[in-house]
């Protein structure tokens, strides 16, 4: 059994899984402020209310968009586990022809949803990963990852109009049942939602326009559920998309 773990910068999600299956995963908020012993109970606890003991795992992967808690989250699993682990950098194979720029400048979480969209779905293939961002990776027709975007996320553009206004307030992120609202609180809120929902649909006209083809769109992350069922494309949800693309990741640089 495996081990991955993907440090964001909103939550730490976590999943165990082998060949067949995920057993069980986690989501807990990213506390830069915890040591590595604080870490290591916190995963220690969680395989204990899982009732999957932490020597039972054969190795770990771990990727981080939080550099300052890449290290610390390393040791935390280093000592629950005294296996070994693999970092997800620029260094590491993935089986993707990458064709950014500067490949080391690309989020290892949107390596690994590249990797595990790459096994599982048809070509082209949009990914939307939302979570802190919005991140979006593309797959060309012959599975190169071409480039995506990254914009700012639901909840940060949420909570910077509310922050940035004088008068309009803190909100709770939900759809409203009409797009046009009559009220300040609704039209925060149809705007936050319905909005971005919007934006996903345009968004995969554009892409296929420009890549001359149908694309499978996948969904993930955090703040996905919020959003793609107000979408109008087809659109798959895949709330474990980052954690499989980390298991191949692993797979692919561990000999078994």
């Amino acid at each position: 059994m495996i081990l991955a773990i993907d440090v964001g910068n909103t939550n730490i999600v976590l999943g165990c899984m082998d060949d067949k299956k995920i057993y069980f995963t986690s989501r807990f908020s990213t506390d830069r402020k915890k040591t590595s012993d604080e870490y290591a109970a916190l995963l220690q606890k969680l395989f204990e209310i899982n009732k999957y003991p932490p020597l039972g795992i054969e190795g770990s992967i771990i990727s981080s968009v939080v550099p300052e808690l890449s290290e610390v989250v390393y040791k935390a699993i280093k000592t629950i586990t005294g296996q070994g682990v693999v970092v997800v950098d620029s260094g590491i194979k993935t089986g993707l022809n990458i064709l950014y720029d500067n490949p080391a400048q690309l989020g290892s979480d949107r390596v690994a949803d590249a990797v595990a969209a790459y096994e599982k779905y048809p070509k082209p293939t949009v990914i939307f990963d939302m979570g802190t961002a919005t991140t979006v990776s593309v797959l060309n027709a012959s599975g190169s990852y071409v480039g995506g975007m990254i914009i700012p996320g639901v909840r940060i553009a949420l909570e910077a109009l509310s922050k940035m206004t004088s008068q309009l307030p803190h909100i709770r992120l939900e759809a409203t049942k009409k797009v046009i609202a009559t009220n300040t609180i609704d039209c925060m809120k149809s705007g936050s939602v319905y909005g971005n929902a919007a934006m996903v649909d345009g968004l995969i006209d554009r892409f296929e326009e420009e890549l001359g083809a149908k694309a499978a769109v996948v969904a993930t992350g955090g703040m996905m559920s919020y959003i793609i069922p107000h979408c109008r494309h087809e659109i798959i949800c895949d709330a474990d998309l980052t954690l499989r693309g980390l298991y191949i990741i692993y797979r692919k640089n561990v000999k078994q």
